[in-house]
């Protein structure tokens, strides 16, 4: 057994289980949308943690101005109070304002204030403003209190202040905007990756459609420019395997047809030699060849076999050709003319604007217009000549090739008088 049968088919063009990431979903409008709001939150998260950086040593400092106004004020009202209106003063400070005073002793137990940068700072200030021998401690029962320390009269008091006066408070409010700023940003981001992802739904139905034999609808070509282009791509493609199945199924049915005698089979064997997209396509373009030229080399073949072909040459450019390729189709023409109408035949060529014209005409019975463009396909005669005339049904159908790969084409028309005029049109290209 060979390396490539040993590989089970279930396999085949399938990425291995563990390529994927197991915390990962497998949806591409998943996967887009948890980055996306990956890095909104992130952005939301770093932008708070800046504003509080930011913030942190302005509100240090308005906490240390109000506890140094606090202890201020209230040491003015003890000092310039009546001695009988201090322990009502007292009283009111401490039911209005939850601030108590108490004088300061060794026995109080008293614990140090946490270590941060915002309680140095606080420190800092607050004794810049009443002094350095200002102290700032907590209450140990509970730590519910915050003591500032001050004197009156030589004598060492305690102020005790809520401790939520130097504590920040939760910024509700920010948060609750945040929260709703996040929201519509996610909201936002499902939309805007749902838009985006909708084409390449589209396309992913339509590729199974196209797998499982059917023809999709082509893909509306909206959205940016790179969805546009794949749309279009895809587009294309689907158009190409048509046409490609159809032309298959034509060769099937001509060759159904036409392989019915061993006659038939060698006469389709010396048409199709040659016949194929490489012979046409390898040949190299001449830049400036002289399709008046290639003309009169075809009815001098014709001349020399004693057949009645002429030449009506005009005056024409240089045109950029495959010579032979554009030879072949025109005796291809000839050929047709002569075996169909059994009438002279004559090539004439002009140029009509920025159009060059090679017509192959003759007098025979010529092809009913709706027939016309059907004699371009493959395998495909008159009903009134396959019993008596030769041939498999691919002449036109090279002449057509032949005029595509040089960016022009073939019309079959009805002549003036009767017979057919068998046109190949080319463009000129403009200096």
């Amino acid at each position: 057994m060979s390396a490539e049968t040993a590989v089970p088919s279930s396999t085949a063009g399938t990425p291995p289980a563990t390529a994927r990431t197991n915390w990962l979903p497998g949806s591409l409008l998943w996967r887009t949308f948890l980055l996306i709001a990956g890095l909104l939150l992130a952005s939301l998260i770093a932008w708070i943690a800046i504003v509080d950086e930011s913030e942190d040593e302005p509100r240090a400092r308005a906490i240390a101005q109000q506890v140094a106004s606090i202890v201020n004020l209230t040491r003015a009202a003890i000092v310039t109070a009546a001695p009988e209106k201090r322990i009502e003063l007292l009283r009111y400070l401490s039911q209005q304002e939850g601030i108590r005073i108490y004088p300061a002793g060794e026995e109080e137990a008293v614990v140090d204030l946490p270590d941060s940068e915002r309680i140095r700072l606080i420190m800092r200030e607050v004794r810049n403003e009443l002094g350095s021998h200002t102290q700032l401690k907590l209450e140990e029962e509970g730590l519910s209190g915050l003591l500032v320390s001050f004197r009156i009269d030589g004598e060492e008091y305690w102020l005790a202040l809520p401790r939520e006066r130097i504590e920040r408070q939760l910024p509700w409010e920010w948060i609750g905007w945040s929260t709703l700023a996040a929201g519509l940003a996610l909201i936002g981001a499902w939309f805007i990756v749902s838009r985006v992802n909708e084409p390449l739904r589209a396309l992913t139905r339509a590729a199974a459609q196209l797998a499982g034999g059917s023809r999709p609808e082509p893909i509306a070509e909206a959205g940016a420019t790179e969805l546009q282009t794949l749309a279009h791509a895809f587009n294309r493609m689907t158009a190409a395997l048509q046409r490609a199945e159809s032309e298959r199924a034509l060769l099937l049915a001509g060759v159904s047809h036409d392989l019915r005698t061993p006659l038939s089979r060698l006469r389709l064997g010396l048409e199709l030699l040659g016949n194929t997209d490489r012979s046409v396509t390898d040949e190299a373009i001449d830049p400036a060849a002289d399709l008046n030229a290639i003309v009169h080399a075809v009815v001098e073949r014709y001349v020399r076999r004693h057949k009645p072909v002429s030449e009506r040459p005009g005056t024409l450019p240089r045109l950029p050709l495959r010579a032979l390729a554009m030879q072949r189709a025109i005796v291809n023409l000839v050929d047709n003319a002569l075996r169909y109408s059994g009438t002279a035949v004559e090539i004439e060529t002009r140029q009509d604007g920025d159009r060059v014209i090679v017509s192959v005409l003759d007098r025979g019975p010529g092809i009913p217009g709706a027939e016309a463009q059907r004699m371009l396909q493959p395998f495909t005669r008159l009903e009134g000549s396959r019993s008596g005339a030769s041939g498999a049904g691919l002449g036109l159908a090279i002449v057509q090739r032949i005029a595509t790969v040089h960016a022009g084409r073939v019309d079959l028309l009805a002549r003036p008088g009767g017979g057919l005029e068998a046109r190949i049109t080319l463009h000129v290209a403009r200096g």
